[in-house]
């Protein structure tokens, strides 16, 4: 299946690096592993410093361990990190990403049940980090 034509929209705002916005409760547990574009509110890819702690809607939040590869690349491996106690890949897990040419696509794992407060990140507000 290609990711770049079969792909689940992920938007919501609450998704974003910038929501610094209690409760950070949410996590990705019950979501179903496949393919997910990021659009809208949320931003458009997946952020590759570290988030700092309690942001996108969960006390750790996940972000892209590695550069975003080149469409020459095709699907690549990469480690998301978690930002926890023990810093900013306190826990990790590993996607896959591909350069669709004007957009990327991640193939999302669900998350294990030891990252109760876990959630993929994406990169929108990011100017407004502190």
């Amino acid at each position: 299946m290609d990711g770049c034509t079969n792909y689940t929209v992920l938007s919501g705002a609450d998704r974003a690096q910038g929501n610094a916005h209690p409760p950070h409760n949410k996590n990705d547990i019950s979501l179903r592993t496949g393919w997910y574009r990021f659009q809208g509110a949320a931003g458009d890819q997946m952020p590759d410093q570290c988030v700092p702690r309690y942001r996108c809607g969960a006390d750790n939040p996940g972000w892209l361990n590695d550069a975003h590869p080149t469409i020459a690349d095709g699907v690549v491996t990469r480690k998301v990190c978690y930002h926890g106690d023990s810093g900013c890949c306190w826990r990790s897990n590993l996607i896959k990403v591909k350069n669709c040419s004007s957009y990327y696509v991640y193939e999302l794992q669900r998350l294990h049940h030891r990252l109760t407060r876990a959630r993929y990140c994406v990169n929108a507000d990011a100017g407004k980090l502190h």
